[in-house]
């Protein structure tokens, strides 16, 4: 399956650098670079033709982000939600950071926040269970959860996720060519940035 993943446009607390986890946040005003950026992110959809799914999350602001593409028959997939950050939603980024310092960054398999970030692992690895044996799957989504899954990909652990930086609006392609859950083994193959 070759899964396209597209972060969701930018939105008034992106902007300022607040956390929104699963605060239902919509997009702001498409800027001039957004609508190029959409534009460049387009012709590399339309070399791909179809999708056998054209997916979101269940969060407003990828429904908008599809909609700012042109797709209007899109399913709601909760798979594909961002991550909850509890309490730390609503705050600036850098507090989640100070306050996690080295988990953060170094073993955030282990950090606790609305949710345990391996319930957001298993998110990802189910949405990828779940899809593996389509052609192609088109989805809007999260920073955490597209960082998890290249992490994922990359590494074999969600555990370097944030040295990842994924922009709003930043399209990513994956390759899955094999995966199963248990003793068998999984395989992502190529992507792009």
């Amino acid at each position: 399956m070759e899964l396209i993943l597209i972060r969701h446009l930018p939105t008034p607390w992106n902007t300022k650098g607040i956390l929104q986890g699963r605060r239902d946040i919509p997009i702001q005003d498409l800027s001039e670079s957004d609508k190029e950026d959409i534009l460049r992110n387009k012709k590399q959809l339309k070399e791909r033709e179809t999708f056998s799914h054209v997916l979101v999350s269940s969060l407003k602001r990828t429904h908008q982000t599809a909609e700012a593409y042109g797709y209007t028959n899109f399913k709601v997939e909760p798979l594909l939600d961002e991550l909850d950050f509890g309490d730390f939603e609503g705050k600036a980024k850098r507090e989640l950071i100070e306050t996690y310092k080295k988990e953060w960054f170094h073993t955030p398999s282990k950090v606790v926040l609305g949710e345990k970030l391996t319930d957001l692992e298993n998110r990802m690895l189910a949405f990828i269970n779940k899809y593996k044996n389509v052609d192609s799957v088109l989805a809007f989504g999260h920073g955490s959860w597209m960082r998890t899954c290249l992490s994922y990909e990359r590494y074999g652990t969600i555990d370097r996720m944030n040295d990842i930086d994924i922009r709003n609006n930043q399209l990513l392609i994956i390759d899955v060519t094999q995966f199963s859950f248990g003793e068998e083994e999984y395989n992502f193959g190529r992507h792009h940035l």
